[in-house]
């Protein structure tokens, strides 16, 4: 008897941006025995009910196994001091409700209208300046962009639209293609500008349908990713990386200044010139909005100023990232 020959081996098809989404940990006792550090750290139950964990297995995978001080953990994890309550700390850091021109926009700069696109992220970071944002009631997505929209058209002095959220980037692309289709009809909208970390903490969103859409549109491209640390990186965010770049976006990043994750001169110089390699220059290193339970994260102005201070004695200039501060009701960012 002749066996039968072996089937070929089907090329195994990655999955779809979607899956990896829903895949998503949002346990934090299965985050910490996935790392190996299961009954060794503790955990907030109330901090994780308040703002839950939500966080990708591939970025969870960049995470160093039994490290319980690995930077990109801190980022994510629920801890029990988030709970404290510390002055000067409050529900909106930045003022953002004043600011409010509309369904889901926020007028604060001239020139500029940053639309909340979605309160939809796929990794929920602890010291989010709009952990108590009020998304439900307060994203331009709703009723088709309509109020949004008309925000906009009504003031000619807005040549600048800012995607944000959230994260604009967890719409479907075809929700992103309807926005940016009546954006097209304003004309004096010039300029369109993405803010997401979804580049860094689920690389799968860059597809082929997302660069298309890009890669159409009739405004120059600025999108800013997030990254606060150089692990963030790896070949799978460079690759998408590259594809944003061959799109036509340029590449800007900004960071958060946060205890414990990157408040020393080495390794904010190696985020800035890791991100270089992938194709992205530093943009802003924020000081932390003052934004209740995130206190924990916050760096001083003197220790910022000084760590700022070396960082500019050892790079070039195009690899220092602006420092700067957040004020309610200010006309610019603050630098430092």
């Amino acid at each position: 008897m002749i066996p039968a020959a072996p089937l070929p081996m089907q090329p195994t098809r990655p999955l779809r941006w979607q899956q990896l989404w829903r895949d998503a940990i949002r346990d934090p006792r299965e985050l910490l025995d996935l790392l190996g550090l299961g009954g060794t750290m503790p955990l907030s139950d109330a901090a994780a009910a308040q703002f839950p964990l939500r966080v990708p297995r591939g970025f969870v995978a960049r995470m160093r196994h039994g490290d319980r001080h690995d930077p990109l953990l801190r980022q994510v994890l629920p801890v029990d001091e988030e709970s404290r309550v510390v002055p000067g700390f409050g529900l909106d850091a930045v003022g953002d409700a004043a600011a409010r021109a509309g369904h889901g926009v926020i007028h604060k700069y001239n020139g500029r209208a940053l639309l909340v696109a979605t309160g939809s992220c796929a990794v929920h970071c602890r010291y989010c300046f709009r952990r108590h944002f009020p998304y439900a009631d307060e994203t331009a997505a709703a009723g088709d962009w309509h109020e949004a929209l008309q925000a906009i058209r009504a003031d000619d002095s807005l040549h600048e639209v800012i995607l944000s959220g959230g994260d604009p980037l967890s719409l479907s692309t075809a929700k992103l293609t309807a926005l940016t289709d009546a954006l097209r009809t304003i004309p004096h909208v010039r300029r369109l500008r993405i803010h997401t970390r979804l580049p860094i903490v689920l690389p799968e969103r860059v597809d082929d349908e997302l660069t298309d859409w890009l890669a159409g549109l009739p405004w120059p491209l600025v999108v800013v990713v997030h990254a606060n640390h150089a692990n963030e990186f790896d070949p799978s965010v460079d690759a998408a990386m590259a594809r944003l770049r061959a799109a036509g976006a340029i590449l800007l990043n900004q960071a958060v200044l946060l205890r414990g994750v990157n408040d020393d001169v080495d390794t904010l110089a190696t985020l800035s010139e890791r991100g270089h390699a992938a194709g992205v220059l530093p943009y802003y290193l924020h000081q932390l909005d003052r934004v209740a339970g995130a206190a924990h994260f916050e760096v001083s102005d003197d220790e910022a100023l000084s760590l700022h201070a070396a960082l500019r004695a050892r790079m070039p200039g195009y690899l220092v990232p602006k420092l700067v501060r957040e004020i309610a009701g200010e006309a610019s960012k603050r630098p430092l």
